[in-house]
């Protein structure tokens, strides 16, 4: 059995940025319009008038300010409210791969690593934007990686999940390196015109280099464990899958977009989490106290706040559970690793800390590392 270690990690961020504001008045000017084109059944009583968002209500009810998108103009057109992201010849790179090796070249330049001595990659997201040939041979091409590839959907613990399974491989000895790719789309997944969801996530891509944890010098995290787990829900679901949302002539079914049952998951998620990581620590024999930093799942911060309270037994120090969900917004499976890519380079030697993915499925995973 071989020992893992995380050499690098690399963050992709799209250069548009959709302020709450922004984001408000584009939401309340499509509501205006629906309203006025349903003016007459809503004088009948027999549709609902859509109500106005606000940034106020954005941020009292998750945390988030702003998010980056790959297409701002086409989810701010209230005629539209759906990302322009045009389809590509099969010539071209695809919309994830394209990302997918930005945030990829990023951690093998971050751990002095050549992509083609990497064994394995595995292209872990919510939503694929195709169903085949595999996003992950498609990226593994476009790097020059070596060994072989393959796609895996856990939601918004893909991130983790991808973790655990590269790192049993690099455990059995199957391969050295391997590099988890989550490139996240969101913005094609997200209903815009709903005004309880319309705000929560954002697009980006990260990517984690994992390496047998023989004879490295620079500095690095020990992979001490993993631990993953999952529960099925429909109370977080999409039905449409691929980026076909994006397309101009897609049918209008607002059951083929994200949806969510915000109170249940809620209510049915944090007991959940808390206790897979509070069974995680004890298997481990590792205490609250052990632990320097929490890079938790950027979904909602009042899930977050009360996770790692529930964590530490007290109220986390800001800097002990660090938190991008203000300017990156949900970015499903890869948030939890923008907030350990950014906020893990002044961990010092011995130091603990844990991260920890959740969401559809339901599905949690969590890997506890030590700074080397």
């Amino acid at each position: 059995m071989h020992n893992v270690a995380i050499t690098g990690t690399g963050v992709f961020t799209p250069s548009e940025v959709i302020t709450n504001d922004e984001l408000v008045a584009a939401f309340n000017s499509y509501a205006d319009l629906w309203n006025a084109e349903n003016a007459d059944a809503i004088a009948a009583g027999t549709v609902a008038a859509k109500t106005h968002s606000s940034s106020e209500f954005i941020e009292a009810a998750s945390g988030i300010e702003r998010r980056y998108v790959l297409d701002k103009e086409g989810v701010l057109d209230p005629a539209r409210m759906f990302p322009r992201l045009a389809a590509r010849p099969d010539d071209q790179p695809g919309y994830m791969a394209e990302i997918g090796v930005d945030a990829a070249q990023k951690a093998l330049a971050a751990a002095g690593v050549d992509a083609a001595d990497v064994d394995l990659v595995i292209c872990a997201a919510s939503n694929m934007e195709r169903a085949y040939p595999a996003i992950a041979v498609e990226i593994q091409q476009l790097l020059g990686a070596g060994g072989f590839a393959f796609d895996m959907n856990v939601a918004c613990s893909s991130a983790t999940f991808g973790i655990q399974t590269a790192a049993d491989m690099i455990r059995a000895g199957s391969i050295r390196r391997a590099l988890v790719i989550n490139p996240e789309i969101c913005s094609a997944h997200l209903e815009w015109r709903d005004r309880d969801c319309h705000f929560i996530f954002g697009d980006v891509a990260t990517a984690t280099l994992l390496e047998r944890d023989e004879d490295l010098t620079a500095p690095h995290f020990k992979v001490l464990s993993t631990r993953c787990a999952t529960q099925f829900s429909n109370n977080i679901r999409n039905n449409n899958g691929y980026l076909r949302r994006t397309q101009d002539h897609m049918e209008d079914r607002r059951d083929m977009q994200f949806m969510q049952n915000g109170r249940k998951v809620f209510k049915e998620v944090l007991p959940l989490v808390s206790k897979h990581i509070a069974d995680h620590m004890a298997e481990e024999s590792i205490a609250a106290t052990d632990l320097r930093r929490l890079w938790l799942h950027q979904a909602n911060k009042t899930m977050n706040d009360f996770i790692g309270k529930k964590v530490l037994g007290r109220k986390p120090e800001p800097d002990e559970q660090p938190n991008i969900l203000q300017d990156y917004a949900n970015t499903s499976s890869a948030g939890s690793i923008i907030a350990f890519s950014k906020h893990s380079s002044d961990m010092e030697r011995g130091d603990k800390g844990l991260i920890c993915s959740f969401g559809a499925g339901y599905s949690v995973g969590s890997v506890i590392v030590e700074r080397a």
